[in-house]
């Protein structure tokens, strides 16, 4: 699928803008401020300008009592204001010239009502007619570290490589504010509402030509182009992994999502049928999409089957032998000189050191035998992957094994995953994810990202 140069060149201009207007912005701290206060925080470089008809200056920013009273150019407006002053806002910004508009105000298809799809068309008709885009209705808009915007406050500034597209504003906030805690961070971030001009195919396409994005994260509750969404997605599939997370499967998902943003059902056997075809990872819930943007952004090309497992609980070392299994992997065979290695390093009793490697507790009091174990496993060349199921018992040597794991994964080049003891926090998650080495709750959930990541590399290499 070729995309559209036109809409790639509008999509950027709207990322990438040098003058915002916030329309509508409130002086107190309602909702609305929050956007205002995000570009702020974020270090927009560009030119900010408040509207409103009820102040002169917002936070020491002159404000205009409209879109015409600006005397710059405005390459992107906010629009904050009230469902019945939309359209005519919409206007001003069309007379301006505008290029893209973010549209946070509710009200129209979502609510289900033949008025409310009228307003939608009509804001349609005039954002086209002077060749302004539209991202929403009933959105939040976007998150783009590189260009200065934000759609919530103390988002990081740091850019990363994923590129979101979603339909929920909640989840899109949410993930960009927790993410970076997992080593995941943003080239760009779109909440799109109720589509009702640019859609989620669009910025499919164009996060899939994005240079500044290597994966693309995705909440998708409707589609409204079934044909053109498939070709978007195994068009931007072939280029990168898109992890979709979609819902409205079920009657109960469909209805909610019909009245979240007027999204339309799919089944799903459909869905399922669009997956095996496009390549796209489809998870299901938070847990699921935050687990695969983590593999995805953190682990590897070209992942190999044999897994070695080491724990300090024998219990954990066997359910992670078993989610090896139930994911299609194998647990590797250790060399002699490995085992003989282990044997010398690792107390007797209680212990095993056959792949899964269980050093028992006494690998806590002791951080050399983690340490040696490590590195003595990760160099077997009959392991292409390494689990590591533990935490020790104070700070010192929560750092010292972080530094010895970070260390072992950078000369080695191989996989490292860690998973953390039931109850007890993985020490030093930002450090170990920023190094590329992803950290989970379980060894069920590493097993499945790490199989996850495996099958689309397999999928995208039989297409090249």
């Amino acid at each position: 699928m070729i995309p559209d140069t036109q809409l790639l060149q509008s999509i950027d201009e709207i990322l990438h803008p040098r003058s915002v207007a916030i329309i509508g912005v409130p002086r107190g701290m309602k909702t609305g401020k929050l956007f205002f206060v995000s570009l702020l925080d974020q270090g927009f470089p560009g030119e900010i300008y408040p509207v409103s008809a009820h102040a002169d200056e917002i936070d020491g920013l002159k404000a205009y009592p409209n879109v015409t009273a600006i005397p710059g150019a405005v390459d992107l407006a906010i629009i904050l204001v009230s469902q019945n002053q939309a359209l005519s806002t919409l206007k001003e910004c069309a007379a301006k010239g505008v290029k893209g508009a973010i549209l946070y105000t509710a009200g129209f298809k979502e609510t289900g009502t033949e008025e409310g799809h009228i307003y939608e068309k009509q804001l349609v008709e005039v954002a086209h007619s002077s060749g302004m885009r539209l991202i929403g209705p009933n959105c939040v808009g976007i998150y783009a570290p590189r260009s200065g915007l934000s759609f919530f406050p103390q988002l990081t500034k740091e850019p990363g490589p994923v590129g979101l597209v979603s339909h929920s504003g909640s989840l899109a906030q949410l993930i960009s504010y927790v993410g970076p805690k997992w080593g995941i961070r943003f080239s760009k971030a779109v909440n799109l509402g109720n589509e009702c001009d640019l859609t989620s195919s669009d910025f499919l396409l164009y996060l899939a030509q994005d240079a500044e994005t290597q994966l693309i994260g995705a909440y998708i509750e409707g589609i409204k182009d079934g044909a053109r969404f498939f070709d978007a997605l195994y068009a931007a599939s072939l280029k990168k992994p898109v992890i979709l997370w979609k819902t409205g499967l079920t009657s109960a998902g469909a209805q909610a999502a019909a009245s979240h943003t007027g999204a339309l059902a799919c089944a799903a056997d459909v869905w399922e049928g669009v997956c095996n075809q496009t390549g796209v990872v489809s998870v299901i819930g938070f847990e699921a999409w935050l687990d695969a943007l983590m593999g995805f952004a953190m682990l590897p090309e070209h992942l190999g089957e044999r897994i070695a497992v080491i724990s300090s609980a024998g219990g954990l070392a066997v359910s992670a032998a078993e989610a090896c299994a139930y994911n299609g992997l194998q647990m590797a065979k250790l060399s002699s000189d490995t085992v003989a290695t282990l044997a010398a390093i690792v107390p007797q009793v209680g212990t095993s050191v056959r792949n899964p490697v269980d050093v028992s507790l006494a690998a806590s009091l002791d951080i050399g035998i983690y340490i040696q174990s490590i590195q003595s496993v990760v160099d077997d060349p009959a392991v292409d992957a390494l689990v590591i199921v533990g935490a020790w018992l104070n700070p010192e040597a929560n750092k010292i094994c972080a530094d010895a794991i970070i260390e072992a994964g950078k000369r080695s080049g191989k996989a490292i995953l860690m998973v953390k003891l039931p109850g007890v926090d993985v020490p030093h998650i930002s450090e170990l994810c920023d190094a590329r080495i992803p950290c989970f709750d379980s060894s069920e959930r590493a097993m499945r990202t790490y199989a996850c990541v495996r099958r689309y590399q397999q999928w995208r290499s039989g297409r090249q």
